[in-house]
């Protein structure tokens, strides 16, 4: 009974979408996800602290996350709940550098970040955190899995109120699990592991930013 009401309450406010918000989601005969109310209930007493941080820009109203804007203006992303192809979003933190919210975007079948720009509500999806340079110019995300398949380091900077792509590698995530990390503003290395365990040393190289503006990979 509890996750029917839940579940009525999710849908009455679905339809009652409000400017600003954004969703694409709507029932289509689609039954509610048994998972959502479980799941939701779990994460969102956590999510819940981390809104202490940031209180006076963040609020959640059940399946609605609301997101202070500039010029006293809110966008909400609005989780939906039907189907296999439902999704549900938490905030991560606000990202002071690059002048956006963090928010985590769950599936059963996928995972991703959305960045909200605080200036436009622009949103911008990666499949991985933002990684800054010490110098706070640019940042990377790594997409690295099999399931879904995810197979690239993308180089993000500022451009205004909006946000650019500098350079794009693809990465041996078929094969093995990579990370990185800046050793400079103009030199990131990266390093992977086999999948298989089998302790063996894997792909490891080195993107280099040359005079011109140009990422170059060097390595193996």
């Amino acid at each position: 009974m509890h996750i029917l009401g839940l579940a009525l309450a999710i849908v009455g406010s679905l339809l009652a979408t409000t400017a600003g918000a954004q969703t694409s989601c709507a029932p289509d005969g689609r039954p509610i996800d048994p998972y959502y109310a479980n799941d939701t209930f779990a994460e969102w007493p956590q999510e819940a602290q981390r809104f202490k941080a940031n209180g006076e820009l963040v609020s959640r109203q059940h399946d609605r996350l609301r997101l202070v804007l500039d010029g006293g203006k809110s966008i909400e992303l609005v989780d939906c709940p039907y189907g296999d192809d439902g999704y549900h979003f938490l905030y991560e933190r606000y990202d002071q550098a690059g002048r956006f919210y963090v928010v985590r975007k769950s599936a059963h079948h996928d995972f991703s970040y959305v960045l909200v720009m605080m200036p436009t509500g622009k949103l911008y999806t990666t499949h991985g955190a933002p990684v800054w340079t010490s110098e706070k110019s640019k940042f990377l995300t790594i997409g690295c899995s099999l399931q879904p398949a995810r197979n690239a380091l993308i180089i993000h900077a500022p451009a205004g109120e909006a946000l650019a792509t500098e350079a794009e590698f693809e990465l041996p995530c078929d094969a093995e699990s990579c990370s990185a990390r800046w050793d400079h503003q103009s030199w990131i290395s990266v390093t992977c592991v086999p999948r298989d365990g089998s302790g063996k040393k894997g792909k490891e190289f080195v993107l280099m930013r040359g005079s011109n503006g140009t990422w170059n990979r060097f390595g193996r």
